[in-house]
């Protein structure tokens, strides 16, 4: 049986929809696929590369991409988590998902100024919040089958 595949978007997938795709795999790889897009492919933010490396993995080479690309693909996905922030919301692009879409409201890491430490000291909590929401979807499923 094929593992159900989860597609995390947000505006630039710069930043949250890498944190939850990679942390998914971590977590709950042997659960799901995943993958992440959004709706304007920007670059990597510094500070969650960092983030991710304190976790040991390595998302330093990886390019962005673009929700759009995967949809004309045909691309299709069990579930889709739109992790953007509230004033975002409108903006966050809508992808269909077989089963359910989801919306994790966090933060937007690309608002954060400052040295790269300070950075991934103000963007750890948004950071540990998805890593928690991951952790959740996980456990839900591992005990019910089911996300929601």
């Amino acid at each position: 049986m094929s593992k159900p595949r989860v597609l995390f978007i947000c505006i630039h997938n710069s930043a949250r929809s890498q944190i939850a795709e990679e942390l998914l795999r971590r977590l709950g790889g042997d659960l799901f696929e995943a993958e992440s897009a959004g709706l304007e492919p920007g670059t990597l933010n510094p500070a969650v590369v960092r983030l991710l490396s304190e976790e040991g993995i390595d998302i330093s080479g990886k390019e962005t991409r673009s929700v759009f690309d995967l949809k004309e693909s045909g691309a299709s996905y069990d579930y889709v988590v739109a992790v953007c922030d509230p004033e975002a919301k409108e903006r966050c692009p809508i992808f269909p998902a077989e089963k359910a879409r989801l919306h994790w409201p966090f933060a937007d890491p690309s608002k954060v100024t400052g040295t790269l430490e300070e950075r991934v000291e103000a963007i750890r909590p948004i950071y540990d919040a998805i890593k928690g929401r991951v952790g959740l979807l996980v456990g839900e499923y591992r005990r019910t089958g089911r996300v929601s």
